[in-house]
């Protein structure tokens, strides 16, 4: 009889463990990620230029602002950066502001359009939501072109876009 009451405990508790256990994504922050490209393909460095970057957000479920901030991302660490995408929103506008030591200064707007879908991990996980890009519009003063590398938007860091600058600045 203590063997029976001994396995069983042992079996209530691989039981009870099994469903505390929560599974939630250590990495749970959806961005997309702007990669900046020479025109021959290879990786672009700012060098001497500074790039900032600033989005404002108002969103449609309880109307708080989100303002994010990428200030002076300069040298050669500048290669890349992340932005994290609204929830719900349709689409997302950057405001980037290029500055080069001689004074130049280009201001441009990147805006992303996008389907968002709510994802669910597990009622103990934040909620969070993936995104497809569905188009891409920007204008041209200090950025040649963007090209659109990868359109869906989720946990993955693999570039979304590549960001290509104009050589003359």
């Amino acid at each position: 009889m203590k063997k029976i009451s001994v396995i069983l405990s042992v079996m209530a508790a691989i039981v009870l463990a099994a469903c505390s256990s929560i599974d939630c994504p250590v990495k749970n922050k959806v961005e997309t990620t702007y990669a900046l490209k020479k025109p021959n393909g290879k990786t672009d460095t700012l060098g001497i230029d500074t790039l900032s970057v600033w989005i404002h957000r108002i969103e449609y479920k309880d109307g708080k602002r989100d303002s994010t901030v990428i200030n002076r991302l300069c040298g050669s660490k500048g290669t890349s950066f992340a932005v994290a995408m609204s929830y719900v929103m349709p689409e997302d506008s950057l405001f980037t502001l290029l500055k080069n030591n001689k004074g130049g200064e280009w201001r441009d707007t990147i805006c992303v359009s996008k389907e968002n879908t709510e994802h669910f991990e597990s009622v103990d996980c934040r909620a969070t939501y993936f995104h497809q890009i569905t188009a891409l519009t920007y204008t041209k003063n200090g950025i040649d072109s963007i090209k659109l590398n990868n359109r869906e938007v989720n946990y993955d860091t693999s570039e979304h876009f590549y960001l290509y600058l104009k050589a003359d600045r």
